[in-house]
C-alpha cells in the first residue's frame, strides 16, 4: 500500500482568547468555577444554555483539534457561526499562534481569508503580485513566468497597474484568488470570501481549485456555508462545532451531520402566531399553524404523498388567496416551486383550515426543506407576499432505486421516463 504524504498535521491544538470585559464573579463563585473545572464537573455558575467554551474572561475558540491532512486532498470545513472555522484557518495561515498544541505544515501556504488580505493598498496590482511571490520565497524570474497567467485569470488586465486601494471588493477578490492559485505553493487555504465575486468567477475559481488538487497535487482547504460548492469541490469534509471536530470523512455524511446539528427536524404541530392580537391584525394574511399527518416519522418513500393540515387567518377579504410551496434541499440549494394553489375566497378576519398534499414521486433520496408563502397576484400576474414561513418543516425521501443517484451531476429531480416508438 502506497504511503500518503502528509501536508498538515495538527496535534491537540487549542486557541484561547481573552475577552475584553470585566468579570462580575465574586471570589466564592470564582473558586467554585475553578474547582468544577479541576474535578471535570458542571460549572455551577454557568447559566443554563451558556456555552462551556466561556471561562471567566477567556473564550476557547478551538478546544483540542487533532487532524492529519494529506497532499492533494481537497478538504471542506463546515460548521455554524462561531464553530471555530476561521480561527483554524488563521492558525494554519500563521496569522496567529495556538495557545496549546502543535501544527506542522509541510509546504508553502497561500491563503485568502478576507478581502485584500496580504495586499498593500498603495501598491499597484502588479506590484502586489511581486510582493506576494517574494513572501513565498519566489525569485523575480519565477514570478515573471507566472505573471501573464495571473493577469489573464484575474480578468482585470486594464487595472493591473492601478493602486489596489481603488479596486472594488470584487476586483480585490479576483486578483487575490488569481495570485493564490497561480504562485508556487503546496497548500491553498480559502475562506468563503469567494462569495464576493460574481457567479461566473466563483465557478471559475472552484474549477481552478479542483484542478490544483487533482492535477497539481496541491492541498486545498475550503470553508463555506454553501454546501453545494463543498459538494462540488471537496473529497473529504470536517464538521466543527463549539471548537471541536465532531465529524471527519465523507462529504455527504458531513453535510447531513451539519444540517442535523442545526436542528433541522420536522415541525409536527407548530403554532406560528404567539404574539398579541394587535400584531396579528397588522397582517393581511397569516399562517396560524400547520400539522404534518405523520406525527412520528418524516421519512417518505419516493412517490408517497406528503400531506399536512394548516390554518389560515385573513385580516382583509380575498377573492383568490394563494399558497406557494418552495422546496429546497437540506444543503440550502433550491429544488423547485409549486405555485398557484388557490385557497379561494376569504372574508375579513376569517379563519379556515386546509389539507394540502404534495406529490414526491420526482424527488430523489435526501432531506428537503419546505417553505410556505401566502400571496396574491394582481391583474398583471405580479405577486404580493403576505406571510412567509421559512422553513415550515423538513422531510426525508427514501428512494428505492437500485442505481445510486449522482446528486452532483444529476440534481434532485427525477424527470419522467422517456418513451419511444419504433420507426
Amino acid at each position: 500500500m502506497e504511503k500518503r504524504e502528509i501536508a498538515i498535521r495538527i496535534s491537540n491544538v487549542k486557541k484561547k482568547y481573552k475577552l475584553g470585559q470585566i468579570g462580575g464573579n465574586t471570589l466564592q463563585e470564582a473558586v467554585q468555577s475553578i474547582g468544577a473545572r479541576i474535578l471535570k464537573r458542571e460549572d455551577p455558575n454557568v447559566k443554563l444554555g451558556q456555552t462551556q467554551r466561556l471561562y471567566g474572561k477567556s473564550f476557547m475558540a478551538l478546544n483540542g483539534i487533532n487532524l492529519t491532512i494529506y497532499k492533494g486532498e481537497a478538504i471542506g470545513i463546515i460548521g455554524g457561526n462561531g464553530a471555530g472555522k476561521s480561527t483554524l484557518l488563521k492558525l494554519l495561515s500563521r496569522i496567529t499562534a495556538p495557545t496549546e498544541g502543535e501544527i506542522d505544515i509541510y509546504g508553502r501556504v497561500v491563503s485568502m481569508l478576507e478581502v485584500g488580505t496580504g495586499f498593500n493598498g498603495e501598491m499597484t496590482g502588479r506590484e502586489n503580485i511581486y510582493m506576494n511571490g517574494a513572501i513565498l520565497g519566489m525569485k523575480k524570474d519565477e514570478i515573471d513566468a507566472k505573471m501573464e497567467q495571473i493577469i489573464e485569470f484575474s480578468e482585470i488586465r486594464e487595472f493591473i497597474d492601478t493602486p489596489v486601494k481603488r479596486y472594488s471588493s470584487g476586483m480585490y477578490v479576483k486578483l487575490a484568488f488569481s495570485v493564490a492559485a497561480h504562485l508556487e505553493s503546496e497548500i491553498m487555504i480559502m475562506d468563503e470570501v469567494l462569495a464576493v465575486g460574481d457567479m461566473k468567477f466563483q465557478k471559475k475559481c472552484l474549477g481552478r481549485m479542483g484542478h490544483a488538487a487533482n492535477c497539481e497535487e496541491k492541498t486545498v482547504l475550503y470553508v463555506s456555508h454553501n454546501m453545494n460548492t463543498i459538494r462540488q469541490l471537496c473529497t473529504r469534509c470536517i464538521v466543527l462545532e463549539q471548537g471541536k471536530i465532531i465529524y471527519d470523512g465523507d462529504v455527504d455524511s458531513a453535510i447531513n451531520i451539519y444540517m442535523e446539528s442545526k436542528g433541522n427536524n420536522a415541525l409536527t404541530n407548530y403554532n406560528y402566531f404567539s404574539g398579541a392580537i394587535e400584531e396579528l391584525i397588522l397582517k393581511s394574511a397569516k399562517l396560524l399553524w400547520l400539522q404534518l399527518d405523520r406525527e412520528k416519522s418524516i421519512l417518505y418513500k419516493s412517490g408517497d404523498r406528503l400531506s399536512f393540515k394548516m390554518a389560515v387567518w385573513t385580516g382583509k377579504s380575498f377573492k383568490h388567496l394563494q399558497l406557494r410551496l418552495e422546496l429546497w434541499y437540506a444543503d440550502e440549494t433550491p429544488v423547485g416551486t409549486s405555485i398557484g394553489l388557490d385557497l379561494g375566497c376569504m372574508e375579513e378576519h376569517e379563519t379556515k383550515e386546509f389539507r394540502v398534499q404534495f406529490d414526491t414521486s420526482q424527488l430523489t433520496r435526501g432531506r428537503y426543506q419546505v417553505n410556505l408563502i401566502l400571496y396574491e397576484e394582481n391583474d398583471f400576474g405580479k405577486p404580493t407576499d403576505y406571510d412567509i414561513v421559512l422553513p415550515a418543516f423538513y422531510f426525508e425521501i427514501e428512494d428505492g432505486m437500485k442505481m445510486s443517484w449522482d446528486v452532483k451531476a444529476w440534481g434532485h429531480i427525477k424527470l419522467q421516463n422517456m418513451t419511444y416508438d419504433v420507426i
